[in-house]
């Protein structure tokens, strides 16, 4: 049963409303989000000024003891740099790079070209410091309280800053997906553990985050919700709902083929069952969803969740 795809004048205004409630939840709760996020932050900076001796030691032994400081680092040169970046001046391996800001050291690679690596990395780091944020450092001083106490903010803001975009975006995410659960734990439905296969999800419950397994079980899709309804069809194959949210039109313009090769690869494996449903919320112009509904997706509008009972929920 199709719900809202097969309903072209229905799609402009749902539009304006889908976009009328993002920038309505964005005003409200944003800041809130960013804010939580540039606490975190400066925690972790002012942690990483502790380990590094307030930026007076960014030495291979320094790093490899805390590999988790580099992405702080990043943040402390003029201008900051982005993680691809210090790879490229550095002439690196990229894994040594992301692996450090995992928190981790990549044991598979030799200890002398790890050394070398992480090396190359101090000296750019050292090489484009921002002494203005650090006065200290030509002083060869110890900084005041209130000079570490700017700086962390400064560089935090500058990490927050980088990262805004996926700041909001998990922060919607995990609010959707609360919805979603809020919607079908009040019709009886109860959240189990992410794990099996989707048919052997029980009557009457969903999950999060699940992963769906194709192409004959080497490759796994991740599935924001999958649901089996109460009364689950003839192959007691579950609904798959992927949560999507946007704050502007271009971006979803550039990810619209995503969704779709999802629900191609779905349908490859699962044949007519491999159904995957969109739960929108913000900027998804009608370019969007004509795409999205010739490539056989259909969707949710979070403004108007209650078309889930559509489904049989």
């Amino acid at each position: 049963m199709q719900v809202n795809s097969n309903k072209p004048e229905l799609w402009k205004a749902d539009v304006a409303a889908s976009v009328d409630l993002y920038n309505n939840w964005f005003l409200a709760a944003a800041p809130s989000a960013f804010r939580e996020s540039r606490a975190k932050s400066t925690e972790k900076v002012r942690l990483a000024f502790t380990q590094t001796e307030d930026l007076t030691s960014i030495t291979p032994s320094t790093l490899e003891r805390n590999p988790a400081v580099l992405s702080t680092l990043r943040m402390s040169t003029a201008p900051p740099i982005a993680r691809d970046r210090l790879i490229g001046l550095a002439g690196v391996n990229s894994t040594v790079v992301k692996r450090m800001e995992a928190g981790t050291i990549p044991l598979r690679i030799s200890g002398k070209i790890r050394t070398r690596d992480i090396g190359r990395i101090c000296e750019v780091i050292t090489r484009l410091i921002d002494h203005d944020l650090f006065p200290w450092l030509a002083g060869r001083r110890q900084p005041t309280e209130e000079e570490r106490l700017r700086a962390a903010l400064i560089v935090a803001d500058r990490d927050c800053g980088a990262a805004a975009n996926p700041i909001i975006r998990n922060a919607q995410e995990q609010r959707q997906l609360a919805m979603i659960s809020d919607f079908l734990t009040g019709r009886g439905y109860k959240k189990v553990s992410a794990r099996g296969k989707p048919p052997g999800l029980a009557a009457g419950t969903f999950a999060t985050r699940f992963n769906v397994p194709v192409s004959d079980g080497t490759v796994n899709i991740p599935i924001d919700v999958v649901i089996q309804p109460h009364k689950p069809n003839k192959a007691h194959f579950p609904i798959l709902i992927e949560a999507k949210s946007a704050g502007d039109f271009t971006n979803t313009n550039k990810r619209r083929k995503e969704e779709a090769q999802k629900i191609h690869q779905l349908r490859e494996t699962y044949g007519r069952n491999g159904n995957l449903l969109l739960f929108l919320c913000g900027y998804f112009d009608t370019g969007y969803l004509g795409y999205e509904a010739a490539e056989g997706l259909d969707w949710i509008w979070e403004h108007r969740i209650e078309d889930m009972l559509q489904l049989g929920i």
